[in-house]
């Protein structure tokens, strides 16, 4: 197996110790230690531990998204592809022992200066709420702005189930919210 370059090696550490650990909870020197760098290499790579964090939440963004493309790409209709979103989120919270979301856990965490983050949460986000719009967009029965105002109230239930689930450390939160949309797509 290749050995991952210092680039590379800083990022999954610090991807480990943001998600696991909290942002602020998490040090520079935590993460040189951990990752086994060097300080002056560490600085060659990235600037800051803020720009540690927006490569963590964009390769996180990267894979996120192709597991969610994915776990849904079976099904045929948008109202499946929709409902079958809930069942990738019991299926990621529960490998991730119901850790939550890395966008949520890093915004609560966050300092009021850090907008480099901030954006990364804001485009994460955009995007689900973009693909879930797609898809309804897609289905024939709705007008553009009913597409996208259901699309909406379904990203609102996903978070709302991704937090409370995390809190609970349990699927229910997302199985109501499932149910919940089940009946929104009726």
């Amino acid at each position: 197996m290749k050995r991952l370059g210092v680039k590379e090696r800083i990022i999954e550490t610090a991807s480990d110790l943001f998600y696991h650990n909290g942002y602020n909870q998490t040090g520079i020197n935590q993460i040189i230690a951990e990752a086994g760098v060097a300080k002056a290499s560490m600085y060659q790579h990235f600037r800051s531990k803020e720009d540690i964090a927006v490569a963590y939440l964009v390769g996180r963004h990267t894979i996120w998204m192709g597991k969610l493309f994915d776990f849904i790409s079976t099904e045929r209709t948008s109202k499946g592809k929709i409902i079958r979103c809930f069942d990738y989120l019991i299926d990621w919270l529960g490998e991730v022992d119901f850790r939550g979301c890395g966008w949520q856990n890093i915004i609560t965490d966050l300092p009021i200066d850090h907008d480099k983050i901030r954006i990364q949460a804001i485009n994460h986000k955009n995007e689900v709420r973009n693909y879930i719009h797609d898809i309804l967009k897609s289905e024939t029965e709705y007008t553009i702005e009913q597409a996208e105002q259901l699309g909406d109230q379904i990203l609102i239930l996903i978070e709302g189930a991704i937090i409370l689930s995390q809190i609970q450390k349990n699927k229910w939160p997302i199985l109501a919210a499932k149910n919940a949309s089940i009946s929104l797509l009726k």
